[in-house]
């Protein structure tokens, strides 16, 4: 790319950069929308992040060093993260006794309370999705695991759960069929996910 998405004279030629500076733009709504919730709870959006991350995952998710590879941040900063959050009643920690320094971030009820009503922050941008045909749905579903899939390749992030880099997933037709060697059968589009509880990463 030699001209930047952002010059106007170039993004307006050209189709690509004005997908990409679309997507900025719901990078910005989605920035907005978590602080306005972070504010309503007097929680940093990190926070607010980590709660709901918390709420929907796994206890082997539920971890420090987890948790910073999932946010790309580092170990110190997500344990700051966890003080507050434990310091405000939101999170209680479970230590493991084979380790003492590790432990299990559990939410309490405030906590669950909190993660429940913060994680529908989306809606606003669920609305016009909800309005879509469904063959649109599929088309933006695939293109955007597709810049996923790209985006995790180029090491900025870390942490997908999709059906794309994980072990039992083959495709077949130049990417056109899916299929899933777990569940042991085709999937379609809309079966595809953003963030499966059975992922197994892929190796290289």
């Amino acid at each position: 790319m030699k001209e930047s998405d952002f010059d106007l004279e170039h993004q307006n030629q050209s189709m690509e950069s004005r997908i990409v500076a679309s997507l900025e733009k719901i990078s910005q709504a989605f920035r907005v929308l978590l602080w306005q919730e972070s504010r309503e709870f007097s929680l940093s959006p990190i926070q607010v992040q980590v709660l709901i991350f918390l709420l929907h995952h796994s206890e082997e998710k539920r971890k420090v060093s987890y948790l910073a590879g999932e946010f790309n941040m580092t170990k110190a900063t997500i344990s700051d993260t966890v003080k507050a959050l434990d310091q405000k009643g939101l999170i209680a920690k479970a230590y493991e006794p084979e380790d003492t320094r590790s432990y299990i971030i559990h939410l309490t009820e405030r906590g669950r309370e909190i993660a429940t009503e913060t994680s529908l922050f989306t809606r606003e941008i669920h609305a016009p999705i909800d309005k879509l045909h469904a063959d649109d749905k599929e088309n933006l579903l695939l293109s955007l695991l597709n810049i996923i899939r790209h985006l995790n390749k180029a090491g900025i992030i870390t942490i997908p759960r999709m059906c794309m880099t994980c072990t039992y997933y083959e495709s077949s037709g130049n990417g056109q069929k899916h299929f899933c060697k777990l569940l042991n059968q085709n999937l379609h589009v809309t079966d595809l996910r953003i963030d499966c509880p059975e992922h197994e990463l892929k190796a290289d």
